[in-house]
């Protein structure tokens, strides 16, 4: 049986990685914060640099750096590169899957428990498989209730992040929980490290794989550039209240303009004449006012010392027509004669008929 030491390197393996546990919590705070304020495709991308900076700086750095100070007894530990990869792959997938549940069912008592639920299994399956990448001489066994209390503790501690990375706002409250979150990660990875012993084989057979060390230098690379640009972008954007102010002012003038053109629409319709306005009724048939039907207007009637009926009809409501070419005689007022027609030109006409 080989002697495991969590601690060869003292105390400065677990601080730092409780420090990135930290820093990775704390930069997925702010990106979810910023995420609660958006909709569409803008909240999906804080939600990918959420799950990049908790699974990965927060949970899948934490792990790598704790293992450092991590050795046996009698044998060099080494490391398959694929597998280790795949662990910081399912990592950011699992915490991306807890977010995007969360944050788009409206944050309610199922969607937490069922993220929580996912992400902790998959935080513990990451930590397990990330194990499994490790060469060195000898078998490794787990007990089955550690393990069991450290899938416990992953799942408890993943619906705490996810509840406080939808819940929490505020500098201070942030940074709190950020604390509690790398507290959370770090006690669950050693539970599960104190669950292992290794079985020693006997012999000096090479071990293959990558050394631990191999990886610090692209490791502490990518971080830092990872945790520039995350901070960068965070610092660039507005907080989450200055979203929020927006966002309402944004509606409030949107009202305004809408309320504007409803009622430079109103007036325009009532400065406009009504396509339906009442119409006068057309007046009822009647007979003919253009023919006179009456002796008048027979062709060639005449009637010495008789007063022709006046240009409304003579009260009978009939215009005078021409005798010629039926065309309705010019009204003229009642009592008025036309040039000719008068008694005094019948008169003259007996007197002197050659005129």
């Amino acid at each position: 049986m080989g002697t495991i030491d969590h601690f060869s390197s003292g105390p400065i393996t677990p601080a730092l990685a409780y420090l990135m546990s930290c820093l990775g919590s704390a930069l997925g705070l702010l990106c979810t914060s910023r995420a609660r304020a958006t909709i569409g495709w803008a909240r999906g991308r804080w939600l990918v640099l959420a799950a990049l900076s908790i699974g990965g700086t927060g949970i899948w750095v934490m792990h790598f750096i704790a293992m450092l100070g991590f050795s046996v007894d009698g044998t060099p530990i080494r490391y398959e590169v694929r597998r280790t990869i795949i662990s910081l792959i399912v990592a950011v997938v699992v915490v991306g899957v807890g977010l995007t549940i969360v944050g788009y069912a409206g944050n309610r008592v199922a969607a937490l428990l069922l993220g929580g639920t996912l992400t902790g299994g998959g935080v513990a399956s990451m930590h397990y498989l990330g194990m499994s990448a490790m060469w060195l001489r000898g078998s490794v066994e787990y007990d089955a209730l550690i393990v069991a209390l450290s899938v416990g503790i992953a799942v408890v501690a993943a619906t705490a992040a996810l509840w406080m990375a939808f819940n929490i706002r505020g500098a201070a409250a942030t940074a709190g929980a950020a604390l509690i979150m790398g507290l959370a990660v770090s006690g669950m990875h050693y539970t599960g490290m104190s669950s292992m012993s290794v079985d020693m084989t006997a012999g000096s057979s090479a071990v293959h794989g990558a050394e631990p060390v191999q990886f610090l230098a692209p490791l502490i690379t990518g971080i830092s550039l990872f945790t520039f640009v995350t901070l960068f972008i965070v610092a660039l954007s507005p907080t989450e209240e200055e979203m929020q102010e927006e966002a309402e002012l944004g509606a409030r003038l949107h009202r305004l303009t809408e309320d504007q053109v409803i009622r430079r629409r109103t007036t325009i319709r009532g400065s406009r004449p009504s396509r339906h306005a009442a119409r006068p009724a057309p007046a009822p048939p009647g007979p003919d006012d253009t023919v006179d039907d009456s002796v008048w207007g027979r062709p060639g009637f005449t009637a010495p010392n008789v007063r022709r009926p006046d240009g409304n009809g003579g009260g009978n409501g009939i215009p005078n027509s021409s005798p010629r070419g039926g065309r309705p005689t010019p009204r003229r007022s009642r009592g008025t004669r036309p040039p000719g027609e008068g008694p005094e030109t019948h008169e003259d006409f007996f007197r002197n008929p050659r005129r």
